[in-house]
Order: structure tokens, then C-alpha cells, then sequence
């Protein structure tokens, strides 16, 4: 939380919440839809956020950039198509947040309607909220996307690797997840971005914005 004002943290805390929240629930309601009600019997399926966020790993992404919540564990062998239905259930986290900030900005939308009906100092703290929660929502999907374990793209990798060679999907999931702290580590040490998730997310926000006519 160091660097951030008072004023930045009302923000950005409900919004990590809200956002980190909405996707773990994804990944409950998504496994339960595709058969397997363990995340149901673990009391996954809820809008409290307490069951969902990891404590360190919150604080750590208010404070460093990158965190992690309770992983939403599933039974593969209550699957169907256990392949299949493991990248389905790994796609619902980052895709909801995705959509989640496509409803955010049809909503600011609205917002922006109502300005002359109310102060432009309430209308500019309330826009900024509501920036604060898409920014967030975009970065959630676009970095769980990311083909790097554990994060939920590289279940899509893995279900291809599992195709041709289950060692070899293991040994993908095994090593993958320092590869991913290496890169992270490596990006304060030096300064700079190697993962293109900043860059991705100002672009995926501004065309949002752009396609409601607010950019």
C-alpha cells in the first residue's frame, strides 16, 4: 500500500476485491456448470470476497503490482471432457473480468449523461472511480491470460502439450511458475516492462472507451 494516497486506496482496494472476486467466482459457477460442485461444497460459489481473497497474496498486489487469490480448486474427474472443461474453467476468470469491464464502461456511459444534472466535482470523482475499477478488471484478465503457468492461459497450453505428451505438460506446469517470478522479478529490477500486459491494458481501455464515444 506505499505509494498510494488515501484517497487512491478507497479506490483501488474495492476494486482489486470486486474484480479479484468476480473471477474466482467465474471459475466456481463455470466448473459447477460443466459438472464438478466441488468450488460448491468448498463455498466458493458467492459474492463474499473473504472466500476468495488470499490475504498476503492481496496485499502483495495493492503493494507490488501482482498478487494472487485462492485458487478455486475442481475434481477433473467429475468432468466430462476433462481437458476441454479445464480450459473452459480456466478462461471463465480472466473473460469475466474482461466483460466486467465492458458493462463498467457501458455504465460510465450513463454517467456521463447525467453530468449536467450534477456537480462537475462529483462528476470527475465518480468517472475516476469507475476508471480505477476497468483498469483493474482489464489488467486481471489480460495478465491471467498470459500462457505462463500458473496463471489460467497456460491451461490452454497444457491442454495441448497434454494431448501429445502428459510428462510434458507436467514438466510445463512444474517450472513454468519461476519462469513467471523470474520475469516479474526482472521487470523491478530493471525498470522496465518485459511482459506486455501495461501496454495491453491502456490500449484494451482506451478502445473501450473509444468504442461508447468517451475517448
Amino acid at each position: 500500500m506505499f505509494g498510494l494516497s488515501p484517497a487512491e486506496l478507497l479506490k483501488v482496494v474495492p476494486a482489486i476485491l470486486f474484480g479479484l472476486t468476480v473471477h474466482e467466482l467465474s471459475h466456481a459457477w463455470a466448473a459447477l456448470r460443466l459438472g464438478d460442485d466441488t468450488p460448491r461444497l468448498m463455498g466458493r460459489l458467492t459474492w463474499n470476497p473473504l472466500k476468495h481473497v488470499d490475504l498476503f497474496g492481496f496485499i502483495m498486489l495493492v503493494v507490488a503490482g501482482f498478487g494472487w487469490a485462492k485458487p478455486v480448486m475442481i475434481n477433473r474427474a467429475n468432468l466430462k471432457k476433462p481437458v476441454r472443461d479445464d480450459i473452459l474453467i480456466a478462461l471463465a476468470g480472466p473473460f469475466s473480468n474482461l466483460a466486467c469491464a465492458l458493462l463498467l464502461v457501458l455504465l460510465l456511459k450513463g454517467v456521463v449523461a447525467l453530468v449536467p444534472f450534477g456537480s462537475r466535482e462529483s462528476f470527475q470523482a465518480v468517472t475516476s472511480v469507475f476508471l480505477v475499477f476497468i483498469g483493474i478488471n482489464v489488467s486481471l484478465g489480460l495478465f491471467n491470460l498470459l500462457p505462463i503457468p500458473p496463471l489460467d492461459g497456460s491451461h490452454v497450453v497444457a491442454g495441448a502439450l497434454a494431448a501429445k505428451s502428459a510428462a510434458g505438460a507436467a514438466v510445463y506446469f512444474r517450472y513454468g511458475s519461476y519462469a513467471l517470478l523470474a520475469l516479474i522479478l526482472l521487470e523491478r529490477i530493471l525498470h522496465t516492462e518485459i511482459l506486455p500486459v501495461g501496454r495491453a491494458v491502456g490500449w484494451v481501455v482506451r478502445l473501450l472507451l473509444r468504442l461508447v464515444g468517451l475517448a
